[in-house]
């Protein structure tokens, strides 16, 4: 059977990722030295004076705005949190769950309310409080990404002084879930047929009557939860739950989209940081649109771009470990082999039969996600090197070898789509991002994205088109400016080739900050999670000893690509992959 589309969709919805060139004013020439010397000084005076003007006046709003956040959240009860046994799943016996209940309006705390669905990895030695995650996304369950990742994510120094907390953001998985259908299988049929994203005309019709469709269903089935959705609420919601454990103030690692959630609290709530780790940064400019972009959030947040650098970093490494490790070189130029592969897709999709015994069309796009996805992590290159290799048509000798590798690599992706919490869960851009407000332009934006990143501009052009449909705000939703006043040293890394976070993005990022220290991972992949002991080392050192590195440090990766993997090794890759799902 061939499965749908629904999931593939749903990721190509959730918004996960050439800065533009600063643009000088024209000046005047002064009428002589003597001039331009006064202008000069006169300039420098005004502009010093306006600067303090601003400063003084940032500053002031900045601490009104710390005191409103103060007095709402003084207004709210702490919860008491009821630890439990997670189940029966002898996988899960190290964790505890609970739920709690948060307030929907933080402006009206005796209100309605939402649920928060929480874990915890307890700590196993002498604890010094809890640390919180957030795996990313926007949409990324943090209960499952603390009980499938954190022992693998935090060395065993880290889990013998903190509790591990995963919750899901209101609105995600356990946490009442923003819906826009009212079953999975409604959502499945209303998109059945519709490919991830468009090509050509008729696709384009198809699509966008579908994104139209899914933007009323939304705001039919979950209109009352996106209307307070926001990440300013999702960081609400973690102060109430860090009172909660009884830690004075947040220890916390963000990746991914979870960088924006960590520079919200950091707005909102910057005296109760005690350690923030943030990792994949993800410019809270380019995705709510405060820089007065205007282009589509997809496009925006270049991750077109991103994702075409680590794919060139792809196809120089397989072709550089030559044929014996690399599948894609043993047929030719690993760049000239897949450009011919994507385009013969194009015209001709492949059935691949899956390890459940349906069978996956890969097509074009399908293809495009695949590579996108298994770029997340260097360990995943030679597999998807090989399956790569497996769709090329005529098919070579070494095909028939290879076909349980694509089986795979194919059926795991298909897994991890499907598992997926649905359309819902990624739209909180809708309703706090700035939109283009021009959903029939989207064909002509995914153009001049793709001429800037061959094939994966447009595959991340149309990210967000349901929003250009959908007028619901969070109007306690936060949206800038995002200079941040948070003392303690923060610790920011950044992956010099990331697919879905460009390392363009990392010092900017850290320059939010007063006191950011930057680490550049040498190496491909979005995140640092198991493949770095020298970025693993850095991040125990910060959040146990509060010792962070010095500003601008690197580190390396432990595994090259194309190199054969150890049994531990291999195992890291699978990890690796599940984090993709969460933190796309």
């Amino acid at each position: 059977m061939r499965r749908t589309t629904r999931t593939t969709l749903t990721l190509a919805v959730a918004a996960t990722l050439a800065v533009p060139a600063a643009v000088a004013p024209a000046v005047a020439a002064p009428a002589s030295a003597g001039a331009a010397a006064a202008g000069a000084t006169a300039g420098a005076a005004s502009a010093s004076s306006a600067g303090t003007a601003n400063a003084a006046s940032g500053s002031a709003a900045d601490a009104a705005l710390v005191r409103r956040e103060a007095a709402k959240a003084a207004r709210v009860a702490v919860p008491k949190l009821a630890w439990k046994s997670c189940g029966t799943d002898p996988a899960l016996a190290k964790f505890q769950c609970t739920s709690v209940e948060v307030p929907t309006d933080y402006d009206r705390p005796r209100g309605g309310t939402t649920t928060i669905a929480l874990t915890r990895l307890p700590a196993s030695g002498q604890r010094i409080g809890s640390l919180f995650t957030n795996p990313g996304g926007p949409g990324g369950p943090g209960v499952s990404f603390v009980q499938q990742a954190a022992e693998i994510a935090y060395t065993p120094e880290v889990r013998a002084k903190f509790d591990i907390i995963g919750f899901d953001p209101r609105g995600v998985g356990q946490s009442d879930p923003v819906t826009c259908f009212p079953t999975a299988a409604e959502e499945n049929a209303a998109f059945a047929g519709i490919p991830p994203f468009p090509v050509g005309a008729e696709q384009t019709k198809t699509f966008t009557r579908a994104m139209l469709r899914a933007a009323v269903g939304c705001m039919t089935t979950s209109p009352d939860r996106l209307t307070h959705y926001s990440t300013a609420n999702v960081a609400r919601d973690m102060d109430l739950l860090r009172r909660a454990v009884g830690d004075s103030k947040l220890s916390y690692v963000g990746y991914s989209y979870g960088t924006y959630l960590g520079a919200t609290y950091a707005k909102l709530f910057p005296g109760n940081v005690r350690a923030l780790v943030l990792d994949g940064t993800l410019s809270p400019e380019w995705y709510s649109g405060s820089d007065g972009d205007r282009r589509p959030l997809g496009v925006r947040l270049r991750q077109g771009e991103g994702s075409y650098d680590t794919y060139q970093q792809f196809l120089a490494e397989c072709k550089k470990a030559g044929a014996a490790k690399c599948a894609l070189a043993a047929l030719g130029d690993p760049a000239t082999v897949s450009e011919k592969l994507l385009q013969q897709l194009k015209a001709k999709p492949v059935e691949v039969p899956l390890p459940d015994g349906t069978t996956l069309t890969v097509d074009y796009q399908t293809a495009l996600f695949v590579i996108f996805q298994n770029l997340y992590s260097p360990l995943a290159w030679t597999d998807l090197a090989t399956t790569l290799a497996s769709l090329v048509t005529p098919a070579p000798a070494a095909r028939t070898a290879a076909s349980p590798v694509a089986a795979k690599v194919l059926g795991e992706w298909n897994r991890r789509q499907e598992e997926y919490s649905g359309l819902g869960a990624a739209l909180q851009p809708c309703i706090e991002a700035a939109q283009s407000g021009r959903p029939l332009a989207y064909p002509q934006f995914a153009a001049d994205a793709n001429r800037r990143a061959p094939h994966f501009g447009a595959l991340r052009a149309w990210v967000g088109l349901p929003c250009e449909f959908m007028p619901v705000r969070d109007t306690d939703a936060f949206r800038g400016p995002w200079n941040l006043s948070v003392k303690s040293p923060v610790l920011v890394f950044g992956t010099r080739h990331d697919p879905a976070t460009p390392y363009q993005t990392t010092r900017p990022y850290a320059d939010l900050y007063p006191d950011a220290r930057m680490v550049t991972v040498e190496g491909f992949g979005h995140a640092t999670i198991g493949l770095s002991a020298c970025v693993d080392q850095k991040i125990t050192n910060y959040l146990v000893n509060l010792k962070a590195p010095a500003d601008n440090s690197s580190c390396t990766q432990d595994h090259k690509p194309f190199t054969p993997l150890t049994k531990s090794r291999a195992a890291a890759a699978e990890s690796a992959l599940d984090l993709a799902a969460f933190t796309s």
